[in-house]
């Protein structure tokens, strides 16, 4: 058990935290970085890091779509909070599913990396540049149905894997150039492979994209006090914002959909989203504006953007994919 306890503003170190986290190689660099800094925040703290192999690790022949969505990459590591074998997780926010367990909550989602895309080719140096019939492989439905949307002369395929086999994949030629999020290239020191970063206006990011999110037991008021000084306040309302407009059209991996929330000095957040047909020929967009100084004003604004894409007509665009 983890003996730390919130006293007012006080919180005594607990004396062990065991992180439980997928054994790809940017999971534990994610999971090593939360380690470090829960071992700076409590110098006396015994802080583990546990891997585990998740479901969404090894089938790696179909989508995710096809095979559960994105539960697949948390509910092992959810049984191990569950089983008291751990007592927070470390997770890609993206990865997340929208609607979390009522057991279960995100006690604290970090200050964000760079949340676009990334074009990667050895040949090409942009998206642009690529030739008709060009290859391009991606994971994710909402990249696909954006190029799609854009660049109807490329091949778009499938393309599984951690980032390591897919930039090996590329490497061995089965792909003019693939597309991976920026911020796993950038943590894992593959910053020189990027040829282009994406801007939204190509690529409009997922929910949650770039961001950590921890995920403890609801019940475990010890653990979230204790992580919850690792939150950036920012981050969090932009994520939340996201996922409020993913959560609102029935939002999984199944269905492109995108939002990108952008905070102000000002003290405002921009929120834009799309959701998309799978070949790009329709693509319906929203965005807005507003003070978001609160979990309440940011959520507010995901379903402001939320209801412009419903008004659209995205439901029966999205729900056509199940």
């Amino acid at each position: 058990m983890v003996d730390g306890k919130e006293l007012g503003d006080l919180i005594i170190s607990p004396l062990r935290l065991r992180i439980a986290t997928r054994e790809s190689a940017l999971a534990l660099w994610q999971a090593h970085f939360v380690q470090s800094a829960l071992q700076r925040r409590f110098p006396a703290c015994d802080v583990q890091v546990i891997g585990m192999t998740t479901r969404g690790d090894q089938i790696l022949d179909r989508s995710l779509a096809a095979v559960g969505g994105k539960g697949l990459f948390t509910k092992e590591l959810e049984t191990a909070l569950i089983e008291d074998r751990a007592d927070l997780a470390v997770h890609s926010l993206k990865d997340v599913p929208m609607e979390l367990y009522g057991e279960f909550l995100l006690a604290a989602i970090l200050k964000r990396e760079d949340p676009r895309d990334a074009f990667v080719s050895a040949t090409y140096t942009s998206v642009q540049a690529l030739p008709p019939g060009a290859r391009v492989g991606t994971s994710s439905l909402r990249r696909q149905a954006q190029l799609m949307s854009q660049f109807p002369h490329l091949n778009i395929l499938p393309l599984r894997g951690n980032v390591i086999t897919r930039l090996a994949k590329l490497d061995q030629g089965q792909y003019e150039a693939i597309v991976l999020a920026a911020a796993g290239l950038k943590r894992l020191n593959f910053v020189e492979r990027i040829a282009q970063i994406l801007p939204p206006s190509i690529s409009l990011p997922a929910a949650g994209q770039g961001a950590l999110a921890i995920e403890t037991l609801a019940a475990r008021a010890d653990v979230i006090a204790a992580v919850s000084g690792l939150g950036d306040l920012p981050t969090s309302w932009s994520c939340q914002a996201e996922r409020v407009v993913s959560r609102m059209l029935g939002g999984s991996c199944r269905a492109p959909l995108a939002a990108f929330g952008e905070p102000d000095i000002d003290g405002h957040l921009s929120l834009r989203a799309l959701a998309a047909s799978l070949d790009g020929k329709q693509v319906l967009r929203a965005q807005a504006r507003a003070a978001v100084q609160s979990d309440a004003q940011a959520q507010a604004l995901g379903a402001q953007v939320a209801q412009q894409l419903l008004d659209q007509g995205a439901q029966a665009l999205v729900a056509q994919y199940g």
